[in-house]
């Protein structure tokens, strides 16, 4: 069927400022472009967008899709300001629990705390004696309680996992506090959850986001519910027929060789994206890997999830099936050895690598990341949750480079907008004011390193057509365009005027995949 969308602003997103009059789609493509005169003899139906506004469909270029359901489903510790707030929402939320029912929370973050508390397992098993694992919000670290610790076989005399620590006291017992790979021992602890669970965390997250204005996301959820197999199934069960969202699927470097061998997807939805590595962990929990010690704790430059020679060996496998990586990437050492195995092990012809992250660079990296062809997956969120605490971690003299996404792009590097659900919350419009502003909302302040705040079509940009280059479809996806994807996100105002507080109150009142409407304000599905 053709269809002719007018009626509003349509901003092409070809270059800034650039407009239609009105859109010609043929199913699930652009057909033409045009005014709505020359246009109107071709369409057998039309959609008058009552004076809305029109954007190429908003994509998030890094997040977790089933986890942003389950936040939603779960306790959500991530909005709790003080330390005592928590231990009381930690007392209301564990009531009722059988002796052996997990209670999981997401998202504790102690930098909200004036104390900085981190709960010690003792102060956890006063709480509730049913086993507790409690994530972090940058999810490299999780607090347990001694049901937890015990059910995983953790002690005095445990040794660190390669990639982890198990944080103790001064009389080396484990205080409950896990970081990177030491969580993993309590995680895969926890019963595992039914596909029948995953899927309807999955179409939890779909529904929020759709009517968020998304219409895709490059998501990360296969190393995380067990065999692959499930989370893919929940995939297939939840998109495809009646709901159309682009997934793109990060594959876990442990399940990536046999998912080239064995899985299938439901494409063009849910397709198979690059092997996902993670080269450290986060500032936050101290273990994103630094080239020079921690300004606030000058004993440990963070921690190395992988080994040079290991490193090395996984991109080699990837590139063995003809694939790109996508490394998460935080500190500059961490940068460092992943662009060493990007460059010993290059990336195939028609393929694009990702830095996830990229948070703390050197001029020198920089230099070398734009000599391969990678695109970097900047999360705008992280600059409004980690400044001004993240001075402490780093050193005035590391700024010049850290959270540095104008340079990055001044630079011609090709970057992604994504949220990082459920560790940042989902929503695009609060990315694009953090990237313009680089500070919290309704904040008065000229915002954290001002130098580098980016032009609201920059900003933007980064959920379209920065979110397409990403996975290399910027051939038919990210603008709207003649033969491109009829992928659409409908504003309720324009989000290049007015003041910037405009576009934290903007409304997705219309969200169009492939030419279906998947999303329209006030209407029921």
């Amino acid at each position: 069927m053709k269809v002719l969308w007018h009626g509003g602003t349509i901003y092409t997103m070809e270059d800034e400022g650039a407009t239609a009059e009105a859109v010609l789609v043929s199913d699930d493509r652009i057909e033409k472009i045009g005014t709505y005169k020359e246009l109107k003899q071709f369409a057998e139906r039309e959609v008058d967008l009552g004076e809305k506004v029109m954007y190429p469909g908003f994509a998030d270029s890094h997040m977790h899709m089933i986890g942003h359901g389950e936040k939603l489903m779960r306790v959500d510790l991530s909005k709790i300001e003080s330390s005592e707030e928590m231990r009381e929402q930690l007392i209301e939320s564990t009531k009722g629990l059988g002796k052996d029912e997990w209670f999981i929370g997401e998202g504790w973050n102690e930098n909200n705390f004036a104390d900085r508390k981190i709960f010690h397992r003792s102060e956890l098993d006063e709480i509730s004696e049913s086993p507790m694992l409690l994530k972090r919000v940058c999810r490299h670290a999780i607090l347990a309680n001694s049901s937890a610790l015990a059910l995983a076989g953790i002690t005095k005399d445990s040794q660190d996992p390669e990639g982890g620590v198990i944080v103790r006291d001064a009389d080396g017992e484990p205080t409950g506090y896990l970081l990177d790979a030491a969580q993993d021992l309590v995680a895969n602890q926890v019963p595992e959850v039914s596909v029948e669970y995953l899927t309807r965390a999955l179409q939890t997250s779909v529904d929020n986001l759709l009517s968020l204005g998304l219409t895709g996301a490059h998501t990360e959820d296969m190393g995380y519910y067990g065999h692959y197999s499930r989370p893919l199934q929940a995939f297939k069960n939840v998109i495809g027929n009646e709901v159309k969202f682009r997934a793109h699927l990060l594959r876990a470097h442990s399940a990536f060789e046999e998912m080239m061998e064995n899985a299938t997807y439901a494409e063009p939805f849910v397709d198979p994206g690059p092997m996902k590595i993670f080269s450290d962990g986060s500032i936050g929990g101290r273990t994103a890997l630094l080239s020079k010690p921690y300004n606030d704790d000058p004993s440990t430059v963070g921690v190395a999830i992988q080994s040079d020679e290991e490193f090395k060996r996984l991109v080699s496998i990837a590139r063995k099936h003809g694939e790109a990586v996508a490394i998460h990437v935080i500190g500059d050492l961490g940068l460092e050895m992943a662009l060493d195995a990007i460059e010993a092990h290059p990336v195939p012809a028609g393929k694009r690598d990702r830095l996830i992250h990229a948070m703390v660079v050197r001029e020198d990296l920089v230099e070398r990341m734009k000599k391969i062809n990678v695109a970097l997956d900047l999360q705008p969120s992280f600059v409004t949750s980690d400044f001004p605490w993240v001075v402490e971690r780093l050193g005035e003299s590391r700024l010049e480079w850290a959270y540095a996404w104008k340079k990055l792009l001044n630079q011609g590097l090709i970057c992604a907008g994504g949220s990082d659900a459920p560790i940042e919350e989902v929503d695009p419009c609060l990315g694009i004011y953090a990237a313009v502003t680089r500070r919290k909302p309704y904040d008065l302040h000229e915002g954290y390193q001002p130098e580098e705040k980016l032009s609201r079509f920059e900003a933007i940009q980064l959920y379209t057509s920065g979110s397409a280059a990403a996975i290399y479809k910027e051939d038919v996806r990210g603008i709207i365009r003649e033969g491109f994807d009829a992928d659409f996100t409908v504003f309720d105002r324009d989000l290049f005027l007015g003041n910037e507080e405009q576009i934290l109150e903007a409304q997705a009142v219309m969200t169009v995949v492939a030419g279906e409407i998947m999303f329209q304000k006030g209407e029921e599905k």
